[in-house]
């Protein structure tokens, strides 16, 4: 199935305080999350997302909550509901694979096909770090399918800008099947041997697209979130246009997005 192009749509983003606000209507926000805002409180304390939510009412008794999580260092659309209800009916949304997903990654290399299938189970790392993965052999102690579509948009040197929809919804499945294949996402310091220590490069992986069934009949809510800064400063240093990568990102016809039968 072919997605439905983005709603040109996607005017100026509201702002609720500092974070922009991509959608908003009365069951769900959907908000563009910086690279470094965790979305949960770490053993470190910090900043997090929950520092703003409550600016994020809009009149409404309570701040909205997580339908779902990005990584720390992972930017882009990040979908909250609004109230109780809506939150069930979002998580029943995510359950049953009804939400498409389109991200955006700079790799160190690139796949070999220029678009194709991971499908590589899953398991933790260490019993001590729930949150670290490795690819496993089918059958493994623990091992959880998990499946990523991709296609590659450019290839630059060693660098390559790839479009990528997550079949299933493992923990850092992204960032882990890249590594598997050998083209880790830049500025990955836990997959991609990228540097811990402060001024390397952020995480090139971002959270482009999200495609969501909100109510039945009516067209989906979908919505894109522009790339971040760090990531257009390395496409135009590739000499690459970000807006035209967003929007080939965006063309992308990834199998059954936005469908029940897609797994976000």
């Amino acid at each position: 199935m072919t997605p439905s192009a983005p709603t040109a749509s996607n005017p100026a983003p509201e702002t609720g305080r500092d974070l922009p606000l991509l959608h908003r209507d009365g069951l769900m926000l959907i908000i563009d999350k910086p690279c470094g805002l965790p979305v949960h409180a770490g053993p470190k304390g910090g900043e997090t997302l929950a520092d703003h939510l409550d600016a994020l009412r809009f009149g409404l008794p309570r701040a909205p909550e997580l339908a779902h999580r990005l990584d720390k260092d992972t930017s882009g659309c990040l979908v909250l509901g609004r109230h109780g209800k809506a939150l069930a009916q979002l998580g029943k949304l995510f359950a049953s694979g009804a939400v498409g997903k389109t991200y955006v990654a700079v790799t160190l290399g690139a796949p070999a096909a220029e678009a194709g299938r991971i499908d590589q189970p899953l398991a933790k790392r260490s019993p001590h770090r729930g949150w670290w993965m490795q690819a496993v052999p089918k059958g493994s102690p623990g091992a959880q399918e998990a499946i990523t579509d991709f296609q590659v948009l450019h290839r630059a040197g060693d660098l390559a800008v790839i479009a990528l929809s997550p079949v299933t919804g493992r923990t850092h499945q992204l960032r882990a099947h890249l590594s598997h294949l050998g083209t880790p996402i830049l500025g990955d310091a836990i997959y991609g041997g990228a540097s811990r220590l402060p001024g390397g490069p952020k995480l090139h992986l971002h959270s482009r697209r999200v495609v969501v069934p909100l109510k039945a009949g009516a067209p989906p809510v979908d919505v894109s979130a522009p790339l971040p800064p760090h990531m257009c400063e390395t496409l135009s240093l590739l000499g690459l246009d970000p807006v035209a990568v967003g929007t080939a990102a965006d063309q992308v016809a990834f199998a059954k997005l936005g469908t029940p039968e897609s797994k976000a």
